[in-house]
């Protein structure tokens, strides 16, 4: 094997699904008041359309804590009290839920190594990040290879705070201070997130740039709760690269 693994990602939108609203339609969070009969079948839609059985799909029960978990197999349920999966088994995918907050999925295609993290304000604030990056390092991973794909979020642009909090943002994660198209004060999760990937030393940092606040065809807490939760997957084909 010369070429590594076969990574894929996917972030999944609101459509598609089989959710009544507020939830409509593709939600895929059990924890939101939606109907656990049509959850269940949007995440085997989510299954089905990845290609991968149901049971392969591994959810966190996402808390906002610096926790990571690393995970050898499938898992029954969720697995508690974590934000982050870590893995490097092929054809198991690590799922992370959000709804404004920052899916971020890492991968070191050449060790096989991969994570899926849920990065909010409190999460991205306390440094999950780095611990992640640590974890994935002990299992294989070389920093200098990951490549990091920050899922769509809450744009600087509409995420509006306090002034304190912006202040306090942006002292333990430098370079998300904004100012809102409204002239108040905001943070951009994903900038901090792209700074401090990259200072760490990541070989590159892709972003899909949408606003889960303005893009109605995403699901969004500060626009309107309640509300669903979209995917962000990662996983590694079985066959590996050439």
């Amino acid at each position: 094997m010369t070429g590594g693994f076969r990574v894929r990602r996917v972030v999944t939108s609101r459509t598609g699904g089989v959710s009544a609203p507020p939830y409509d339609s593709f939600n895929l969070g059990d924890h939101v008041g939606d109907d656990p009969a049509a959850v269940a079948a949007n995440r085997r839609r989510l299954a089905d359309g990845i290609g991968l059985p149901f049971e392969r799909l591994v959810w966190m029960e996402q808390i906002h804590s610096r926790n990571v978990t690393v995970v050898d197999g499938p898992v029954k349920g969720v697995v508690e009290a974590t934000d982050a999966l870590v893995t490097d088994v092929p054809d198991l995918a690590l799922v992370t839920l959000s709804a404004d907050c920052v899916p971020l999925l890492l991968a070191d295609d050449q060790a096989g190594v991969i994570a899926a993290v849920h990065a909010g304000r409190v999460g991205a604030r306390i440094g999950i990040v780095p611990r992640v990056l640590d974890v994935m390092v002990a299992k294989g991973a070389s920093v200098e290879r990951i490549g990091a794909f920050l899922g769509p979020a809450a744009s600087g642009r509409q995420y509006e705070v306090p002034a304190a909090m912006r202040a306090d943002v942006e002292k333990h994660l430098p370079g998300s201070a904004t100012t809102t198209v409204r002239g108040t004060p905001g943070i951009d999760l994903r900038a901090g997130l792209r700074r401090q990937l990259l200072q760490a030393g990541l070989s590159g940092v892709a972003e899909d740039p949408r606003c889960t606040i303005e893009d109605r065809t995403l699901f969004s807490h500060r626009r309107g709760a309640p509300t669903g939760r979209l995917a962000g997957v990662i996983w590694m084909e079985s066959t590996p690269g050439e």
